[in-house]
């Protein structure tokens, strides 16, 4: 840290970048979490959501993104449910990576059957108990998962800092 004032583009390159990201968690009436298969991710499950773009707060991410996502006009009020930080991981991801969870509800079965994927994003979705997700996902998506179902059960904010958002 300098202690020469510089004008805020200036001093703005001097600090660590950062990309950002937001999503909606939403279970059925069951309490078993929704997820989407990316169709180009490491990650193949994923809550509705996605990068923010220039301009956009969290909020706006995490509803635009579901709506394009999943055909899903979601018009709740924002609930927090965990904030997610993974490091840089050298040149794969340069930058530090921040996420924002909220709270989608739940969704009637005929909610989730009216979903319309992005072919472009995700090849299928699926509601499934945190048991049968534990045996589809990396453990530390399957560990961002269990945590937001608990903040929700509990109503609680979950603060995740993980290596990497892999």
């Amino acid at each position: 840290m300098t202690d020469t004032w510089l004008p805020p583009r200036e001093y703005i390159a001097t600090l660590p970048q950062n990309t950002a990201y937001a999503c909606l968690y939403f279970t059925d009436r069951a309490g078993r979490p929704l997820q989407l298969r990316a169709a180009y991710e490491s990650e193949p499950w994923q809550s509705p959501g996605g990068n923010m773009d220039p301009g956009e707060t969290p909020w706006e991410t995490a509803v635009r993104e579901c709506r394009e996502e999943t055909g899903i006009v979601f018009d709740g009020e924002p609930r927090l449910l965990g904030f997610h930080f993974a490091a840089p991981r050298g040149e794969e991801w340069p930058s530090n990576h921040m996420g924002v969870i909220f709270d989608g509800g739940v969704l009637t079965d005929r909610q989730i059957a009216g979903i319309v994927l992005d072919p472009a994003e995700h090849s299928a979705y699926r509601v499934a108990s945190l048991a049968e997700w534990e045996r589809e996902m990396t453990p530390a998506s399957f560990a961002r998962l269990a945590r937001i179902d608990e903040a929700r059960r509990t109503g609680t904010v979950a603060y995740m800092e993980t290596g990497s958002f892999a």
